[in-house]
């Protein structure tokens, strides 16, 4: 399925029906009058989070919605029937702003959240609305009401418990993998991933959280370079995040120093999230090479890494135990006891 983050949609509710002009005319009844119905009231369209859905890929080929129109009023009393609804399900997650993309309108970051984004007309009042002792025979009825029409934005932020952030080739689809059930793309070439990915990782039964790996991000992204900061979004509802530095390279300090000032230059408070530094692919270093690189980093960043591999699996137990609490410390939960610690049976396995 393809991914899609952000998309521009056209909404518009359904106009109310017509009341209706209409008088009773029947045989052998002596009295007739006014008996028109009232219109229906047009359909309202709603947008609604559900779970199961992490792309907006729906609304790539369909982007106008229009809610149905309320059915006019009839002779003897008769109401016409309300417009149907229309409801846009979303991912938990999107945000809805304006159509200059300048104010947040909403956010459902919940799954259940419905919201009324345009309200349908009211149906015209019949002729009977209007009978009095005056007035006996009214010969008149109101139109209904137009619905509300207006162009949105859908921006999707996923869900996301900690992020995995890095220059291109760093690691990061190979350490998802590691960590979770997930098959990302890997390859050994730059941006091989292009959209973000989502993996949950289950250490024991109380150290599970979801783990998203985003596009690698290049010296000038926030400017625009490469795939610039687009991704970055889907990392902003994080609790913390897993910075993957390629130990093969020969600037490992260069490399932390370029993500740190594109994730300052992001703002939306990314830089001052928790962050778990880690050396990465390490299997291909001896230990005097990984002990030179590992001091090289913790120099530039002013915290000692973490030595993993995610192809080998070293050390990554430990990056994730780590993350899972400080993510729990985040959502305010209690701390994992040592018998929710404990290894599940058969042995822990992504």
């Amino acid at each position: 399925m393809k991914f899609l983050d952000q998309c521009k949609i056209y909404v518009r509710s359904g106009d109310g029906g017509g009341g209706s002009v209409s008088f009773r005319r029947e045989k052998y009844i002596e009295y007739g009058g006014p008996d028109g119905g009232d219109g229906g009231k047009g359909g309202d369209v709603w947008i609604e989070a559900v779970e199961g859905l992490n792309t907006l890929i729906d609304y790539r080929y369909q982007q106008h919605f229009k809610a149905g129109t309320g059915v006019h009023g009839m002779g003897r009393n008769r109401h016409g029937a309300a417009g149907d609804d229309v409801v846009l399900k979303v991912p938990v997650g999107t945000q809805i702003l304006d159509e200059e993309r300048e104010e947040l309108l909403y956010d459902l970051d919940e799954p259940g959240m419905r919201i009324l984004l345009a309200q349908g007309g009211n149906g015209g009042w019949g002729n009977d609305r209007f009978k009095g002792p005056i007035n006996q025979a009214p010969k008149h009825a109101n139109p209904g009401q137009p619905g509300e029409e207006r162009w949105i934005w859908l921006r999707l932020k996923l869900i996301a418990d900690a992020g995995l952030v890095g220059l291109p080739n760093a690691g990061k689809s190979t350490f998802l993998a590691a960590a979770s059930a997930a098959k990302p793309k890997i390859a050994d070439y730059p941006f091989t991933t292009l959209t973000p990915n989502l993996g949950v990782v289950d250490l024991s039964q109380g150290e599970r959280f979801v783990l998203a790996d985003i596009p690698g991000l290049i010296e000038g992204a926030s400017e625009g370079a490469g795939l610039g900061t687009r991704f970055l979004g889907h990392v902003e509802r994080t609790a913390v995040l897993i910075h993957l530095v390629d130990a093969t390279q020969e600037d490992v300090a260069g490399a932390y120093v370029t993500i740190r000032g594109e994730l300052e230059a992001y703002d939306e408070g990314l830089a001052d999230k928790p962050e778990l530094l880690a050396l990465n692919k390490i299997d291909a270093l001896d230990d005097e090479t990984r002990a030179e690189k590992a001091a090289e980093l913790e120099a530039a960043s002013g915290v000692k890494p973490y030595l993993i591999s995610g192809v080998s699996g070293e050390g990554v137990r430990d990056v994730l135990r780590r993350a899972a609490r400080l993510v729990r410390e985040a959502r305010g939960l209690a701390p994992v006891d040592d018998e929710d610690e404990a290894p599940t049976p058969g042995g822990w396995r992504p």
